[in-house]
């Protein structure tokens, strides 16, 4: 069994910003030299809880829950330490490198703030950062946008890269156009019977013209998509209490008895 007592580092002026974020990465170290499970973990072994995190802190921001929000953005910046510690255990970078090569790339994309370039609107801007992009070696205007990305949250961005560099639709109603066409695409090679993998090309290019109008309405589809699988959640979840009120099974209920019950979830949000 391992001695776990460790002299809790303290701030003098708790606050001070930078001494109380000193004395959190000292915090980190102590974490990796003392708990067996810190220890163990790698870059690797962490990076799904870092996704988790983040989708943490988007609903607490959703919910304006700011004590959430704080708490999860400390997890947040946890995650960030860790990963640069674990980074610098292995001899490739450390948090100072980190936090000099964010000041770095912040500074040289914004000219207009820093220097001397001059803009008159957002769209200067968006312009002006494509191009630094390119020239620090990106060879796409679409580069950056990470696989791992839940689907339509990176189709979102995929498409907004790509209308950032002036290919998209002018009008809405193209876009709804583009939607139903895919719509009856789809609808025609399910009608036809064809092949598995025509299917889903064609269901995938409905989403994807989907999330094109979505980002013409100004609606992140990934945050819509998540409201609405809460809301199926609810409703659904009044039907399994009438049942256990009812001492029913579910699988008892009969389909009108269910949207019965749904129906009444659906007016009494």
């Amino acid at each position: 069994m391992e001695n776990n007592k460790v002299e809790i580092p303290r701030a003098s002026d708790p606050n001070n910003l930078a001494e109380a974020f000193l004395i959190l990465v000292e915090i980190v170290k102590l974490l990796r030299k003392h708990c067996p499970w810190d220890r163990k973990q790698t870059n690797e072994s962490i990076a799904p809880l870092l996704i988790e995190e983040a989708y943490e802190t988007i609903s607490a921001i959703e919910t304006k829950n700011d004590n959430e929000f704080q708490s999860e953005l400390g997890d947040l910046l946890l995650h960030i330490i860790m990963h640069s510690i674990m980074a610098e255990e292995r001899n490739s970078f450390n948090l100072l490198d980190v936090i000099n090569k964010i000041q770095e790339k912040l500074i040289f994309r914004h000219p207009h703030v820093f220097s001397s370039t001059i803009v008159t609107c957002e769209e200067d801007v968006v312009r002006n950062w494509e191009e630094l992009k390119k020239s620090e070696g990106k060879t796409s205007a679409l580069d950056g946008v990470p696989i791992n990305l839940p689907s339509l949250l990176r189709a979102e961005r995929i498409q907004h890269k790509a209308s950032r560099v002036g290919f998209d639709w002018e009008k809405a109603q193209d876009v709804w156009n583009k939607v139903l066409e895919e719509l009856n695409e789809l609808q025609k090679a399910v009608q036809e019977k064809e092949q598995h993998h025509r299917i889903e090309e064609e269901l995938g290019d409905l989403l994807f013209a989907i999330v094109n109008y979505a980002r013409f309405l100004g609606v992140c589809p990934e945050y819509a998509l998540q409201k609405t699988n809460n809301k199926f959640i609810q409703r659904f979840q009044a039907i399994e209490a009438y049942a256990k009120e009812q001492n029913k099974p579910l699988t008892e209920m009969t389909l009108e008895e269910m949207d019965k019950v749904w129906n009444k979830a659906k007016n009494n949000p």
